[in-house]
């Protein structure tokens, strides 16, 4: 059988344009594959459709700009240009009329001598639509693999290659960022008194930070730290953050808006849950005015898990030493639990005092002696962010990063570190996490909407009414 499909445009005015065939297929039912349309047909209907519909939308909005803007009258023509407009579903050519400009503006000097109305019209020669599914895809997965995902699903046919993707996606992240305001080093305005007039908080917000390392594209023998947060509140949508800290000139600006995006407010408890480094205990640092920075438990049972695996190695040489380190390792880890800071860093300081006294034939006891003393300073520097974690846990409430592992798992390994095993720029990484981490907490539609507002009206309902007719 033959299948002919028609295209008809009825214009606004109700005038109906006369029917054109846009595409025909020569089907035969033999197997289950010759079943509907294939991808080509697909692609091939799609593409021809979008032609018809754009170019005469463009033929439409150039009529209708025709006239000067100012008096009404008729503009002379100068020929025209070639335009190519890059959809979802096919690259369109246009004819851009060019017009000479009024006589009512030749007065002024200053301006072009024609103007082109559809520039107006296509400020860009790439589609929202398109723009947004590639900054989506490729914020999934690899520039390449995502290229390669568009070109067999849509009639792409040019532009699907990894390196115009890329491009693509970063020129939607700079615009990203060119919308952060300034860095401040402070953000808490105002004074207690008025914070205490503010409407009672909803609950708590919990932000899980941590960092992860990916290859450096400058210096392929080097990694870069990058970091990644979750932001968890207690009744509202998770949101993630990302920034390379040698990079981003903002990153308390960018942490503090994603704050503001979920409702925060200068009389809301927040606290920072962190592994206590310099770069990222300084980006929580005068936020909010009651925000707490907490090191995390995990990171510190990590740590104190590591000593307990050296002072085993040392019990195979000197039993008792090595059981007498590890009990010692055991109530500075129930101390630090309870909150008892003080009696904590001085069983700390005798633990370190006696691995520094070990005299045993243990192969790794210099790194145990090391570890140690890495482990009295990490403590030592984080005083004022250890908290009774047991208290804590047993009222409900988060004492763990397992929300900023988890993050730095989703946000970073997935995309930049495992199975590609890519190098990266500081500001290719940067600039991708920041469409990444909007892609992931379903906050990346939402922007593209606000930009380009009539992408919120899909014409699901049309499309819908279409089908049923």
């Amino acid at each position: 059988m033959r299948v002919r499909v028609l295209l008809q445009i009825t214009g606004d005015d109700g005038t109906a344009g006369a029917a054109e065939e846009v595409a025909a297929f020569e089907k035969v039912t033999q197997r289950l594959e010759d079943l509907g349309l294939s991808i080509a047909e697909g692609k091939a209907l799609l593409a021809a459709v979008q032609h018809g519909t754009v170019k005469v939308q463009a033929v439409t909005w150039s009529r209708r700009h025709r006239p000067c803007p100012v008096c009404g009258s008729k503009r002379r023509g100068k020929g025209s240009y070639p335009v190519v407009f890059r959809t979802l579903f096919g690259d369109v050519e246009l004819d851009s009329p060019r017009l000479h400009r009024c006589q009512c503006q030749c007065q002024d000097t200053g301006g072009p001598a024609t103007v082109s109305p559809l520039r107006d019209l296509i400020t860009d020669h790439v589609a929202p639509e398109r723009l947004y599914l590639e900054a989506r895809w490729a914020s999934l997965v690899p520039y390449a693999a995502a290229a390669g995902l568009l070109a067999d699903i849509l009639p792409i046919a040019s532009g699907a290659n990894a390196k115009t993707l890329r491009k693509h996606v970063l020129r939607v992240a700079d615009r990203i960022e060119a919308e952060l305001e300034e860095e401040r080093s402070c953000f808490i305005d105002g004074c207690p008194a008025d914070w205490a007039r503010l409407p009672i908080p909803e609950g708590r917000i919990v932000v899980g930070l941590d960092g992860g390392y990916v290859r450096n594209w400058d210096d392929r023998k080097t990694n870069f730290e990058v970091i990644v947060g979750q932001s968890v509140p207690e009744d509202r949508d998770t949101r993630y953050v990302g920034l390379v800290h040698t990079y981003d000139s903002k990153p308390k600006r960018r942490l503090f808006d994603l704050l503001k995006g979920q409702g925060l407010q200068a009389n809301q408890d927040v606290t920072f849950l962190t592994d206590g480094g310099e770069e990222i205990r300084a980006l929580t640092e005068f936020v909010t005015p009651e925000s707490e920075h907490v090191i995390d438990w995990f990171h510190i049972t990590m740590r104190i898990t590591v000593l307990s695996q050296y002072a085993r190695g040392v019990a195979q040489h000197d039993e008792a030493a090595g059981k007498s380190l590890l009990a010692e390792l055991e109530r500075i880890k129930w101390l630090l639990w309870h909150g008892n800071q003080y009696r904590a860093g001085e069983t700390i300081q005798f633990f370190l005092d006696d691995v520094d006294a070990l005299e045993v034939d243990y192969p790794n006891l210099s790194k145990f002696t090391r570890g140690a003393q890495e482990f009295s300073v990490y403590i030592a520097s984080n005083t004022g962010s250890l908290i009774n974690y047991g208290e804590r846990y047993h009222a409900g409430e988060r004492i763990s990063s397992c929300l900023a592992e988890s993050s730095v798992n989703a946000v970073i390994s997935k995309r930049f570190a495992k199975r590609q095993q890519m190098q990266w720029t500081k500001r290719g990484a940067h600039l991708l996490l920041q469409t990444r981490t909007r892609t992931l907490d379903g906050t990346f539609r939402p922007l593209f909407e606000r930009w380009y507002p009539g992408l919120a009206n899909d014409n699901a309902d049309s499309a819908a009414q279409a089908i049923a007719a």
